[in-house]
């Protein structure tokens, strides 16, 4: 997602989205190359709490070469988009509306560097995947749905 918070500035939103617990990895760059997206996968594999097996990414040119290599080198199946289809990414375009309607339209950011920026991201990141309820796990966390689908209670049942 590109972020255009003054005129001038550019940055690069990543997201990654599971589209079954809503867990959420984010961070800020600069740019949007193969290499900060190779860069970015690292980052979602350190902070999703399960394997990853398969990424579904849009056609962008950062998701070509360096992330291609880095995706086979770690056995993750790469599943490209078809070019104009938002509507197959509905996940990750839905978490985008809500990082950017409670996380950047609210937060007391006090730098648009992308470290700080990241920090405070991180900070969101937390909140969202562990705190924030969310309607689509009928009003648990990400956090809470993963913990919920592991354990075999009668909770479990709650989740789906």
């Amino acid at each position: 997602m590109d972020l255009r918070p003054l005129p001038g500035v550019s940055l690069k939103h990543f997201t990654a989205h599971d589209v079954k617990s809503r867990w959420n990895v984010l961070q800020v760059r600069s740019v949007a190359s193969a290499q900060t997206a190779a860069s970015f996968l690292d980052s979602i594999l350190g902070r999703m709490p399960f394997a990853v097996k398969a990424i579904q990414v849009d056609g962008g040119s950062e998701f070509m070469a360096q992330f291609e290599e880095a995706c086979r080198k770690r056995q993750i199946k790469l599943f490209v988009l078809p070019p104009r289809s938002p509507k197959l990414n509905g996940g990750v375009e839905r978490a985008h509306r809500t990082h950017t309607e409670e996380f950047y339209e609210v937060a007391d950011i006090e730098s648009l560097e992308v470290e700080p920026l990241n920090e405070a991201l991180r900070q969101w990141e937390t909140e969202y995947n562990t705190v924030r309820p969310h309607q689509a796990l009928n009003y648990l966390t990400p956090k809470e749905y993963i913990q919920c689908l592991h354990t075999i209670t009668r909770k479990e049942v709650m989740c789906h």
